[in-house]
C-alpha cells in the first residue's frame, strides 16, 4: 500500500515539474543558477478567466489559458499532498456561453478535466500550443508559448520575417491609400489659391487659430528678452509691481519656451505652461511595468525622490492592518487638498495625448483648475518593460484588452490612491481607456474596482462599433484567419516600424504623415483643431500595442465581429429588436406606458454591471465613424442597466471621435462638465479636506440660488 502511495507521489511529482517547466521563464535545458527564481510555481487568479503564474522568485508571469492554470494548480496540491479541489471557479455572469456546446473545445468539458496533457511536447509547433478559440465568444483565450526552446526560436523568427514583410506592405498600401485620397483636396486648394480665395475660409475657428497662432509667435520671439527681464528682477530687492501676478497663487509662468521643439515628451509641454511631470513606475499583477505621469504645479509641489518613484509588489489595493487602503500622504493638507484624477488615453496613443494643445490641454487644465491629475499609460507603451521577460519573447505580447482593463487600470487606481491617500478617486477616458474600464468594472471581471471610483467620465465612449468597421482595410483583418492574422502582424508588437519611424522622421514630417495616415484610416478631420499644433498632437502616437490586442479590436473573433465590449452579436440584434418593439409601442399606445415600465425592467436581466459600479457620465461625438456612442446612451436610459447611475450625458453634435479631446472648444463642451462632474459626484468628506476647483463656486452659488427660489438659475 505504501508503495503504490509512492509511485503515485513520485508520478505527481514529475508531472507537477513536467507543468511547471512548460510555464516557467526558461526551459529545464537552460535553467542555470541565476535564472532558478524564473521557475512556475502555481497559478494566481485575478479574475476566474485571468490567471497569471507565479514564479519562485516571486515575481510574475503573463496570463496563461485558464485549464493550464487549473493544471497546475491541481498537480501542486496533488504534490503536497492535498486533497484536489473540484470546485473549478467560473466566471460569473458568463453562464450563459460555458453552456453553449459541450464539445471538445467547450470549457464545460475543459475545466472539469485540467489534467489532459494536450500539448505537453516542450517542442510542439507554436500553433499547437495555441487553444481553442471558443472558449469565450467576447475573449477568446490567448497563445501559450511556454518557455524558450530551439524550435520555438526559430519559429519566432519566421513570424518576425514574414509579418516584417507583410504588415510593411499591409502599411505601404495604407500610406499610399493616404496619399491618393489627398490628391482631391489638395487640387480644391490649389484652385482656391489660383482664384484668390481662401482655402481656410470654410473653418469654424478661423479668427481663433490666427490669433492663436499670432501669439505662440509672440511668445516665442519674446522668451529670451522675458528670461533677462526675470534676471534683473531677481538681481532687484524692489518687488515690480507690473509682474506681480507671477507670484501668486493661480499663475502660472513658463519655465520653457521658444519655438516648438516637437518632441516626445509630455514634461517638456507641461513647462511651456508653467506646470511640470514626474514619472512613478507601476507594476501590474502579471509583472508589467507600466508609466504613471503626474501632473503638479511646481509652486506648491516639490518632486518625490526617484527611489520613491519605483515600481513596488504587484499586489493592488494592500490594506493596512486597520483595514484601510495602505497610503502616504504627499505634502498637500486638508482643506487645501487635491482631488485625485486619473486619465487613461485612447488605442495607439499615449497619455501624452492629453498633454498637447498648451493650456486648453484636458490635463493641464484640470491641474489648474485645482485637481490632481495622473495620467495612465497602458503596458509596453514607449518602452516595453517586463520584471521577467525581454521584448522579444513572444509572451511579452501575450496580451490585449482584456488585460489592460483587469491589470494595468486597477494598478494604476491603486498607485495613485496609496500616493495621494483618497479613498476614491475621478477617472476620465477616451476611447479605448473607456473600453478597459467598461470591461474591468463588469460584474463577472473586478467589480470591485467600481468602489475605488467616485465618477467614471467617458470621452468619445467606445463600447458599441461604429459604422467605419465595415471600410475595406478592416475587412481584410477580419476575413483572414488567426493564424493569417499571425503570418501577417506577428507574435509580437504590432507593426513595429511605426515606432521605428517615429524615431527616425523629423516631427513636422512625421506629424503630417501620422494625421494624412490616421485621416484616411479612421475619418477625421481637423477641421476644428488648431492648425498651427496639429504636427505636435502625433507626436504621442502611435505607441507599441501587441498584435494579439489589434487581433481583439480587428480579427474575426472578436470585437470586430461582435460589434460590442460585452454582449456577443445575437445579443445586441435582439436589443434592437426590442429598442424598435419598444418604439412602436410608445407611438401606438401610449396608455400602456406603465406595462412598457414593466418591460423596462425587465430588460436589466442581461445587465453587464451590479451594484458597485460607480456613477458614469458620457460625452458623445454626434459624429463618430469610429464607435456608436449613441447605443451605449440608450442602452443606459432604456433600462438595461438598473445598477448605472448615469449623471450626466451629452451628446455633441458636431464632433468626430478626437474632437473630445483636441477641439479648440473641447474645454468649453466637455472640460468645464468634467470638472463640475468630479466635484458634485465625491464624497462629502473629500470636499471638506479639498480645494474647490476654480469656477465650481459659481456654479455651485447658483444651485443654491435655484434651490432657495424655487425658479432655474
Amino acid at each position: 500500500m505504501s508503495r503504490t502511495r509512492t509511485q503515485t507521489q513520485s508520478r505527481n511529482d514529475v508531472r507537477y515539474a513536467h507543468q511547471a517547466e512548460k510555464l516557467s521563464l526558461h526551459s529545464s535545458e537552460s535553467i542555470s543558477e541565476k535564472s532558478k527564481g524564473g521557475v512556475a510555481v502555481e497559478a494566481k487568479f485575478v479574475t476566474p478567466l485571468d490567471p497569471v503564474i507565479q514564479t519562485a522568485d516571486g515575481n510574475r508571469l503573463p496570463t496563461v489559458p485558464v485549464d493550464e492554470a487549473h493544471k497546475i494548480n491541481t498537480l501542486k496540491n496533488l504534490k503536497d499532498g492535498k486533497k484536489p479541489r473540484t470546485d473549478i471557479l467560473r466566471p460569473r455572469g458568463l453562464s450563459r456561453f460555458y453552456r453553449r456546446g459541450a464539445g471538445a473545445d467547450s470549457p464545460e468539458k475543459s475545466q472539469n478535466a485540467p489534467l489532459t496533457d494536450q500539448h505537453d511536447g516542450e517542442g510542439a509547433r507554436l500553433g499547437a500550443a495555441i487553444p481553442p478559440s471558443r472558449t469565450h465568444p467576447l475573449f477568446p483565450p490567448l497563445p501559450l508559448y511556454g518557455p524558450p526552446s530551439r524550435l520555438r526560436k526559430v519559429q519566432c523568427r519566421f513570424f518576425r520575417l514574414s509579418s516584417f514583410l507583410l504588415s510593411t506592405g499591409f502599411l505601404l498600401v495604407i500610406v499610399l491609400g493616404a496619399i491618393f485620397t489627398s490628391i482631391p483636396p489638395v487640387a480644391r486648394w490649389i484652385w482656391l489659391r489660383i482664384t484668390l480665395r481662401d482655402p481656410d475660409q470654410g473653418r469654424p475657428f478661423l479668427e481663433e487659430e490666427r490669433r492663436r497662432q499670432a501669439l505662440r509667435e509672440k511668445e516665442e520671439q519674446d522668451w529670451l528678452h522675458q528670461k533677462n527681464k526675470r534676471r534683473r528682477r531677481n538681481s532687484q530687492h524692489k518687488p515690480d509691481t507690473a509682474s506681480m501676478s507671477t507670484d501668486e497663487e493661480g499663475s502660472f509662468e513658463p519655465l520653457e519656451g521658444g519655438p516648438d521643439k516637437l518632441v516626445c515628451d509630455a514634461r517638456y509641454y507641461a513647462r511651456r505652461v508653467g506646470l511640470d511631470v514626474e514619472v512613478f513606475k507601476v507594476q501590474t499583477e502579471d509583472g508589467f511595468i507600466i508609466s504613471l505621469w503626474h501632473v503638479y504645479n511646481p509652486k506648491e509641489y516639490t518632486p518625490v525622490p526617484q527611489s520613491e518613484r519605483k515600481e513596488g509588489s504587484p499586489e493592488v489595493f494592500v490594506r493596512d492592518a486597520n483595514g484601510l487602503q495602505k497610503s502616504v500622504r504627499r505634502q498637500y493638507h486638508d482643506g487645501r487638498r487635491r482631488y485625485p484624477v486619473l486619465m487613461m488615453h485612447g488605442l495607439l496613443q499615449s497619455a501624452g495625448a492629453y498633454c498637447t494643445n498648451d493650456d486648453d490641454s484636458l490635463a493641464f487644465y484640470l491641474c489648474k483648475q485645482g485637481y490632481d491629475v495622473w495620467l495612465g499609460n497602458n503596458r509596453c507603451g514607449f518602452e516595453p518593460e517586463h520584471v521577467l521577460l525581454e521584448y522579444h519573447d513572444p509572451r511579452m505580447w501575450a496580451w490585449n484588452l482584456r488585460q489592460m482593463g483587469v491589470m494595468d487600470l486597477p494598478a494604476f487606481v491603486s498607485r495613485v490612491l496609496e500616493e495621494t491617500g483618497f479613498e476614491k478617486l475621478g477617472l476620465v477616458c477616451h476611447s479605448q481607456g473607456t473600453t478597459q474600464t467598461f470591461v474591468a468594472l463588469a460584474k463577472e471581471q473586478r467589480p470591485d474596482l467600481g468602489d475605488k471610483i467616485s465618477v467614471f467620465c467617458a470621452l468619445a465612449p467606445a463600447a458599441y462599433a461604429g459604422p467605419l468597421i465595415g471600410k475595406m482595410y478592416f475587412k481584410f483583418m477580419r476575413i483572414i484567419s488567426p493564424a493569417m492574422f499571425r503570418m501577417f502582424f506577428g507574435i509580437h508588437a504590432f507593426i513595429p516600424l511605426m515606432m521605428t519611424m517615429h524615431g527616425i522622421l523629423p516631427g513636422s514630417l512625421y506629424g503630417a504623415i501620422g494625421y494624412k495616415v490616421f485621416s484616411f484610416l479612421f475619418n477625421w478631420t481637423d477641421v476644428r483643431w488648431d492648425r498651427g499644433i496639429r504636427d505636435r498632437l502625433f507626436q504621442f502616437s502611435p505607441s507599441y500595442v501587441s498584435a494579439e490586442s489589434m487581433r481583439w479590436w480587428l480579427g474575426r473573433e472578436c470585437f470586430a465581429k461582435q460589434r460590442c465590449v460585452l454582449a456577443t452579436r445575437e445579443e445586441g440584434q435582439i436589443e434592437d429588436v426590442e429598442d424598435e418593439q419598444a418604439e412602436l409601442k410608445r407611438e401606438a399606445e401610449e396608455e400602456k406606458r406603465e406595462q412598457a415600465e414593466a418591460q423596462k425592467s425587465d430588460r436589466g436581466k442581461n445587465a453587464w454591471y451590479n451594484e458597485k459600479v460607480p456613477p458614469m457620465a458620457l460625452w458623445v461625438a454626434g459624429r463618430d465613424d469610429l464607435v456608436d456612442g449613441r447605443r451605449l446612451l440608450r442602452r443606459f436610459e432604456r433600462g438595461r442597466e438598473p445598477h448605472v447611475n448615469l449623471v450626466y450625458s451629452k451628446v455633441i453634435e458636431e464632433y468626430e471621435h478626437l474632437d473630445v479631446i483636441w477641439a479648440m472648444d473641447a474645454i468649453e463642451q466637455v472640460g468645464k462638465e468634467v470638472k463640475q462632474v468630479i466635484w458634485q459626484t465625491m464624497s462629502e468628506d473629500a470636499r471638506k479636506s479639498c480645494r474647490m476647483p476654480l469656477g465650481v463656486e459659481e456654479i455651485k452659488r447658483a444651485a443654491d440660488d435655484e434651490e432657495m427660489d424655487g425658479t432655474p438659475a
